[in-house]
């Protein structure tokens, strides 16, 4: 599958979050997003990656960057897990992985010799236009909110 890079279109999508409401990255037109995905909902990196930037909401607003988290989770273990941790941003389904696809972090994994199709971490900084401003491919939780604060601040 191809990877996108920064200049490229960032493929659109609408997608239900953790309330029911669906949720598309037109919604967001001429605002920066950061569109990441992660694996799992409740898991201890998508845990230390989502209350990064729950905690980084404030740094983020004042850089004008909206977040959108992704995962094949359903939207009621969305709910649950923004519940859990006072999440606060979206947190959209990407149950068939469509959207995942489109952005190339569908991918083949391996873990103990077992090969399965899964989420690749990753970021990616849209911009006001909906092109991609700065991309992140297999990043680290911990590397998520200074990926794009560095981007938006160059």
């Amino acid at each position: 599958m191809a990877r996108l890079k920064p200049g490229d279109r960032a493929p659109a999508f609408a997608l239900p979050d953790q309330r029911g409401d669906v949720i598309s990255l037109a919604d967001h037109r001429g605002r920066k997003v950061l569109v990441y995905f992660y694996p799992k909902a409740d898991t201890a990196g998508c845990t230390a990656q989502a209350c990064s930037v729950r905690d980084a909401s404030g740094d983020l607003a004042g850089a004008g960057v909206e977040v959108l988290g992704i995962s094949p989770d359903p939207p009621t273990r969305q709910a649950a897990f923004d519940t859990k941790y006072s999440l606060g941003f979206p947190l959209l389904s990407d149950a068939d992985h469509r959207v995942a696809e489109a952005y190339g972090v569908w991918a083949e994994k391996s873990i103990y010799g077992r090969t399965y199709f899964g989420i690749l971490r990753s970021a990616f900084l849209v911009d006001e236009r909906g092109r991609l401003e700065d991309v992140r491919y297999r990043i680290s939780p911990k590397d998520t909110v200074p990926f794009v604060l560095s981007s938006v601040t160059g």
